[in-house]
């Protein structure tokens, strides 16, 4: 009886499309999605934080629906914004279809060509509902997705294996995600003399492709050139491109304009109170209505990678303070820390974010600008990197009987 139910209220969302709008909802802002190899992403935006419940109807034969994955969004209105199916067509996703489902819900399907399991995170600033959708994708559709998906895969990424893959410790390193920081429509921090984070970052990652391809190992580039792209999609070309490593790059800033140095930040484990914050954003509750289970989860989603973050993050960070230092003697090094990065918690391998100076300290600025600085920095990150890859050597050595 429970799967029956959500199947009538489907049939009942055009008989709301005339509806009055109720006072005090939010809305839905956008609506975005991302297919890549193994998973698709579909992304809701909204104005306001929602509470959001899911569940997964079968195929029903008789009247001819595909399975489907329902998101009941509450306290917003959509209207009649989204009439039309947004159209996915790439063997994992059919269609997305967003209605008021009753005057004070929203409810999103997504039409399944084919499914294994799906994963549903809360993100805020702006509020976002993230829905990862897993499984092979249909065969039917297979082979125009596989090309499609082909053309826009980042330069360097290759299709992953397809197979379930190892944990983060026991993992053999051969694909890093270079993340050049923000992009395009976002400049990032703007520091003394207009020096824009964006292009620094960009400079970095680039000159850091190189050094690690010639380690042997295969690099992708979240983007390669000046564009916009948002975290959800940046960790969703992570994950399409099978990655092992994700390394963030960025440039700092702050008010007080005297502050300077580098610091290189991960997810830590031990860390409970962003550990707890970002399970009630996941679950889309606050932090006191975390019930024993959704703490304990909460716990071992962040130490999958946790351990192995730290350990990059000291390499590389290690490594970058020493090569800048060489070069510029005043340089500070203000340590490997913990932060809440959402761009780290969705990323499911060993992730770093890397601050290689303050753009509003004048002189820092100034190298930050300087092409040879990105050079420097680059190799290195790389050097640090393949301390990192060492150590891995010697610890899964260590493992074997």
């Amino acid at each position: 009886m429970r799967a029956a139910r959500p199947a009538l209220l489907l049939l009942a969302l055009p008989l709301l499309l005339g509806a009055d709008r109720p006072p005090g909802l939010g809305d839905v802002a956008a609506v975005r999605h991302w297919s890549y190899e193994g998973y698709t992403r579909v992304v809701v935006e909204t104005s306001r934080p929602v509470r959001t419940h899911v569940e997964r109807l079968p195929e029903d034969r008789a009247s001819g629906r595909p399975a489907r994955l329902y998101l009941d969004l509450s306290g917003v209105w959509v209207g009649t914004r989204f009439s039309a199916p947004i159209p996915v067509a790439d063997g994992l996703l059919e269609k997305v279809r967003v209605g008021q489902n009753t005057l004070s819900a929203t409810r999103v399907v997504l039409d399944l060509e084919n499914y294994d399991h799906h994963r549903l995170l809360h993100l805020s600033g702006p509020p976002r509902v993230v829905v990862d959708v897993f499984g092979a994708r249909s065969g039917e559709s297979r082979g125009s997705a596989d090309r499609r998906l082909a053309a826009r895969r980042p330069p360097g990424a290759a299709p992953p294996g397809g197979g379930p893959r190892l944990s983060a410790e026991l993992r053999a390193i051969r694909t890093v995600v270079v993340d050049a920081g923000h992009g395009g429509e976002d400049p990032g921090a703007i520091g003394v003399g207009g020096v824009r984070e964006k292009i620094v970052t960009l400079r970095i990652a680039r000159a850091l492709r190189p050094k690690l391809e010639a380690q042997g190992l295969r690099v992708v580039l979240t983007r390669g050139d000046d564009r916009t792209l948002s975290l959800e999609e940046r960790t969703a070309i992570a994950e399409g491109a099978g990655g092992d490593l994700f390394l963030s790059v960025h440039a700092n800033a702050a008010p007080r304009r005297q502050l300077h140095g580098i610091e290189t930040y991960y997810l830590d484990k031990g860390h409970e109170r962003h550990t707890l914050r970002v399970a009630a954003l996941e679950n889309g509750v606050a932090p006191a209505e975390l019930d024993p289970l959704q703490r304990t989860l909460a716990g071992f989603r962040v130490s999958q990678t946790s351990e192995q973050s730290a350990i990059l993050a000291a390499a590389v960070h290690r490594e970058l303070v020493g090569g800048v230092r060489a070069r510029h003697p005043a340089a500070r090094d203000l340590g490997v820390k913990t932060g809440p990065f959402y761009v780290l918690f969705l990323a499911s391998m060993p992730s770093i974010l890397i601050e290689t100076g303050f753009l509003t300290h004048a002189e820092e600025a100034r190298r930050l600008a300087s092409p040879a600085f990105a050079e420097l920095a680059a190799e290195q990150i790389a050097r640090g990197v393949e301390r990192y890859c060492r150590r891995r050597g010697t610890l899964l050595a260590g493992k074997l009987p």
